[in-house]
């Protein structure tokens, strides 16, 4: 899991006096190399930490802009050296050499080494990693620094992914202490000022080893709810929303030159997830039974209107292993009454479906409740915060079902982990999922992934609802932003405001 996050109260006014400019957010620099740039969010980070449930919030903010990895994932998925200058890759594929860069330092003003790099890998991999990716990891028997620009990764098995995984770590200065609360990356940006529940700036570092940014302040500025973000770009007190939550507001900016709607590719995906360790959740029949009983394409419209796509399993069609499986569970209450009886509950059953608090979870909700009490299933619907969930379903595993959203791609490869929080637990998926990591070719690694992403469709392991659509909204005095959601990156250094 991604995120885990918690949003607190916003205060555009506060955000306007620590940015240090006049009453609007649209405000323009002389030079476009001076402008600050307001970015609307609905996702504050709960910490600055990506090892400590920072959540998705801070991988917006902070990944590409604050923190660098050894590689970088592009915005079409696609895996590039950044703090990487080269690698060298064993026949056996079981060793890694990676030369750094020579010309990097930290904000800090410290030398990147290769004491960074492996102290960042360790942070990932320690017993108190939060991070979603510590499991990806375990194939690490060594990690050893031969000199201060040479990095060497001894594996106990092959690992294909090893250089995608890697573009996941943010690099830190190895003497930094405590980065829950601060930083000291590599990017083109610096940490200035978080000011919790209102606004979280980053200034341009004027050192940065690569490009400087084309901006030289941005503002991620935090709102609780969609409206008032609507709201502060309507009225100019921010430039850009970040990922648009419902498509009613899509009207206000349409049909206009005052601003810009750009919809791109995503890949978070909504889920009801069950925790198949409890039953009746435990009962292929009963998670498919529970998937027939909902009309999806009525609930994406609903939600979406004319925006998103149906997914039939955890694969977008971004990743490499897509098929559509969308009609392995289809719509039919009938087949979802009969999926019942076989399961021995003719008469139904009840269920408490632990909801974040946050749009759309509680309308998803209230519309599965609707769905299923046609079928004789009864819906408790137990709101709860974002730290709640991370705490009770993530953490303890206390729960009969949940509704969260998951950002990445490639996170099909959960599913071949039986203590992930939903417990699905299939020994063939299991194998695949480890085989297809240890793949000596991109042909063998997809073969395998396929058969998992078919596989956790015949057993309903989860119920995919939809796949979230990526909708900026903009003014159409900025542009360089990126419009895709991948991972929830949000690259802020080519931006421009004119």
């Amino acid at each position: 899991m991604k995120r885990s996050l918690i949003v607190v109260s916003s205060a555009i006014a506060a955000a306007l006096v620590l940015a240090g400019c006049s009453s609007s957010g649209t405000d323009t620099a002389a030079d476009p190399a001076d402008a600050t740039v307001y970015i609307g969010s609905l996702y504050e980070p709960q910490n600055l930490s990506n090892t400590q449930g920072g959540g998705q919030g801070v991988t917006e903010a902070f990944n590409g802009n604050v923190y660098e990895g050894l590689y970088k994932l592009t915005d079409d998925g696609a895996v590039e050296p950044l703090l990487a200058a080269g690698e060298e890759v064993s026949e056996d594929g079981l060793t890694y050499t990676i030369t750094l860069r020579d010309d990097v330092t930290f904000h800090s003003g410290k030398a990147l080494t290769s004491a960074d790099v492996k102290a960042s890998v360790e942070a990932v991999t320690a017993e108190d990693s939060q991070s979603a990716r510590k499991s990806a990891f375990s194939v690490i028997s060594a990690i050893d620094t031969p000199d201060e620009k040479t990095v060497v990764f001894t594996l106990s098995q092959r690992s294909i992914s090893f250089l995608y995984n890697l573009s996941y770590i943010w690099i830190a200065n190895a003497e930094a202490g405590d980065l829950t609360q601060s930083e000291d990356g590599t990017g083109p940006y610096t940490l200035d000022e978080w000011k919790q529940g209102s606004t979280l700036t980053l200034t341009r570092f004027d050192d940065y080893w690569g490009e400087q940014a084309k901006n030289a302040e941005v503002v991620f500025t935090y709102f609780t709810d969609a409206t008032a973000e609507n709201n502060a770009l309507l009225t100019g007190e921010i430039d850009i929303i970040t990922s648009v939550q419902s498509p009613d507001s899509l009207s206000q900016f349409a049909g206009t030159d005052d601003y810009v709607v750009s919809e791109g590719t995503s890949t978070t995906k909504e889920l009801l997830a069950f925790n198949d360790r409890v039953a009746p959740f435990d009962d292929a029949l009963v998670r498919k039974a529970v998937y027939s009983a909902i009309d999806t394409q009525k609930l994406l419209t609903s939600i979406w209107g004319d925006y998103g796509t149906l997914i039939g399993s955890m694969v977008p069609p971004t990743d490499p292993w897509y098929v559509d499986l969308t009609g392995v569970n289809p719509y039919d209450p009938d087949l979802s009454r009969d999926l019942l009886a076989q399961a021995g509950l003719e008469d139904g059953f009840t269920f408490t479906l632990d909801t974040p608090s946050y749009d759309p979870h509680p309308a998803v909700a209230e519309f599965l409740q609707s769905q299923l009490a046609e079928v004789g299933i009864t819906v408790e619907i137990n709101t709860i915060s974002a730290d709640e969930w991370y705490t009770k379903v993530f953490q303890e595993r206390d729960f009969e079902a949940t509704l969260q959203e998951h950002v990445n791609d490639r996170d099909v490869v959960w599913y071949g982990n039986p203590d992930f929080y939903w417990g699905y637990d299939n020994a063939d998926v299991q194998q695949w999922v480890a085989e297809a990591e240890q793949a000596a070719t991109t042909d063998e690694q997809t073969e395998l992934l396929t058969k998992v992403n078919q596989q956790i469709a015949e057993d309903a392991a989860s119920v995919w609802l939809y796949l979230y659509p990526q909708i900026v909204v903009a003014s159409s005095d900025v542009s360089g932003y990126p419009v895709n959601g991948l991972n929830s990156q949000f690259f802020a250094y080519d931006i421009v405001k004119s």
